[in-house]
């Protein structure tokens, strides 16, 4: 079952919890140009130009978690944490992470940019930069 965190909650998670993973699941573009959570792996669900799911996006995450310190038997185990731009493609991510027998799967609501407002912009409604968590541009 997906659980879902405001990137609040999500924060105070991987600040406590050691073996917590953020994943950004955004494209390449948005990771390096917009910007991205310290800390956060990028692992790409969809990319420009045809936005079609990546092929191999459960196995890229299980090397990556087990490039990260965990023993084979322990990775879907593990509380991984999920973000994109809004929290529509995290929560496609988290799907797939569930169906392939991730236990501990977080989608985080509101994603990095957040919600629109009323004049189409994010970032001042709500999302991870709008609560001034730890980020950084490449």
């Amino acid at each position: 079952m997906m659980k879902e965190v405001t990137p609040l909650e999500a924060s105070n998670l991987l600040k406590n919890n050691p073996d917590a993973v953020l994943l950004d699941v955004r494209s390449s573009m948005e990771y390096e140009y917009v910007g991205h959570p310290v800390g956060a792996v990028h692992v790409p669900i969809k990319e420009p130009p045809d936005w079609q799911q990546q092929a191999g996006f459960v196995d890229n995450v299980k090397r990556i978690i087990a490039e990260n310190g965990l023993e084979k038997a322990a990775i879907e185990t593990r509380p991984v944490l999920l973000l994109c731009r809004s929290g529509k493609r995290s929560e496609l991510a988290a799907s797939l992470l569930i169906d392939a027998g991730f236990s501990d799967v977080y989608n985080i609501l509101e994603g990095f940019e957040g919600d629109k407002d009323e004049n189409g912009h994010r970032n001042t409604i709500n999302g991870w930069r709008f609560h001034k968590l730890p980020w950084q541009q490449s």
